[in-house]
């Protein structure tokens, strides 16, 4: 079975592009239907954060001055994915991010690797969700609450086992062994009504042998 990575960051604001920083990483390795390893940290970019941050996450600059700084943070976090591919629940998010905090590394780190959406699966596959925040799609599915909201373990795991329930209704509902990421990334791409052709492409494309 293949390793999946789901990544999640608490930020100081939208878009790195902005000056935005990271203050909390995690990611949680999936292996089939096992999660096999656990990664969290806050990091201290040296930015301080608002008011609204602080109570929209429950991160105070307390806990960032006390957190390892950014650089080493992303370096460990970066060792700990290697090669793995990324989901994110609004992965473009997350993408920009850990884009922008390895370039800071230096090093030749993969920048930009294909990012798996949690939430544009979501658009596809549930169209009677009727909200595809993450909290709404785990009261949809009635996913376990795995902590305080906005804070990025208990995001990345309530996107992990969302993860989980998109790979199950893609392998019963349309036959087939395993989703693997690359199957992922490209239904995230497709029209909803292209979903079932989408999936018979992608592994008549590679040979692959259908449930």
């Amino acid at each position: 079975m293949h390793r999946i990575a789901v990544i999640d960051f608490e930020t100081t604001g939208l878009s790195p592009a902005m000056g935005d920083r990271a203050t909390e990483i995690a990611i949680v390795l999936v292996e089939g239907t096992q999660v096999v390893g656990r990664f969290q940290s806050l990091m201290n970019a040296g930015v301080r954060l608002s008011p609204f941050i602080e109570d929209y996450t429950g991160i105070s600059n307390e806990m960032i001055r006390a957190a390892p700084p950014a650089d080493e943070v992303m370096a460990e976090a970066a060792r700990f994915v290697r090669d793995v591919p990324l989901v994110a629940h609004n992965a473009a998010f997350d993408r920009r991010f850990w884009a922008a905090e390895l370039e800071r590394l230096g090093g030749g780190v993969p920048l930009n690797p294909p990012f798996a959406c949690t939430m544009l699966l979501s658009r596809r596959l549930y169209p009677q969700a009727g909200s595809y925040r993450l909290g709404a799609l785990a009261a949809f599915h009635a996913l376990p609450s795995a902590g305080r909201a906005h804070r990025a373990m208990a995001d990345a795991e309530v996107a992990a086992a969302l993860l989980g329930r998109i790979r199950d209704d893609i392998r019963r509902d349309h036959g087939v062994d395993e989703v693997p990421h690359g199957l992922l990334v490209r239904l995230q791409r497709c029209q909803r009504q292209a979903v079932p052709k989408a999936v018979r492409e992608y592994f008549g494309d590679r040979g692959h042998a259908a449930a």
